[in-house]
């Protein structure tokens, strides 16, 4: 029982570490060859998992195999165009300027029911505001609205925001982000003058965060209930 127990952590650690190096995807947003890799770990490390009898070492190597296989594909797809089209496959224009392909349909066994569910997925509840919908390679519908059913922008009336930047955490649950002052160009000293503007100590705040103009956002923790 206790062998098991620790199979199981070792086998989760090893499958943690390959999912890290297969990179960072949501599972919608995973090709073909990447789902079908994650697939085949998951069932892999569930064997020795629950098999004390097999070697946990088989396990392990035959994941390490999956991980030098997804890397040599990742690779092949980053240097070959024509390896990706076929390993991938391509995105398919389901609505070309406001009218539906219905071979792109067929092609790909996508439903009229689906491609609706899709734009409602995307707040497109009329499928007469839809000038392209693009199915990619990754399963995801790109949906591309007429021009006068799209979101305005600042733009369309000759307005120019100010540039805002990325915010940058200074004080995350009581903790100093040393990393992000020194970004910035400031120091402890600064933090401090600037937090206990607020009524109190850098130390004593549940987030602190600046932002591009200079705003800072404060918020004090509360006190702990014993």
């Amino acid at each position: 029982m206790l062998i098991n127990f620790f199979r199981a952590i070792i086998l989760y650690i090893v499958v943690l570490i390959v999912m890290r190096f297969m990179g960072k995807r949501e599972i919608g947003q995973l090709q073909p060859f990447e789902l079908a890799i994650a697939i085949m770990i998951a069932d892999l490390a569930s064997i020795p998992m629950t098999e004390s009898g097999i070697p946990i070492s088989s396990g392990i190597a035959a994941i390490m195999g999956l991980l030098v296989s997804h890397l040599v594909i990742s690779l092949i797809n980053i240097k070959s165009i024509k390896a990706r089209e076929v390993i991938c496959g391509k995105p398919r224009i389901l609505i070309y300027r406001g009218k539906i392909d219905e071979k792109a349909l067929i092609k790909e066994r996508f439903t009229l029911n689906e491609l609706q569910e899709r734009l409602r997925d995307r707040n497109v509840t009329n499928i007469s505001d839809v000038e392209y919908a693009i199915l990619e390679t990754s399963g995801q519908v790109t949906i591309i609205q007429k021009p006068n059913k799209r979101q305005t922008i600042p733009e369309d009336f000759g307005i120019m925001p100010e540039y805002e930047g990325l915010p940058y955490d200074l004080v995350v649950d009581g903790k100093i982000m040393e990393q992000n002052l020194k970004e910035l160009g400031k120091d402890y000293n600064w933090l401090e003058k600037e937090v206990r503007k607020f009524g109190y100590m850098p130390e004593e705040a549940l987030l602190v965060t600046i932002d591009g103009k200079g705003q800072f956002f404060c918020q004090k923790k509360s006190k702990k209930i014993h």
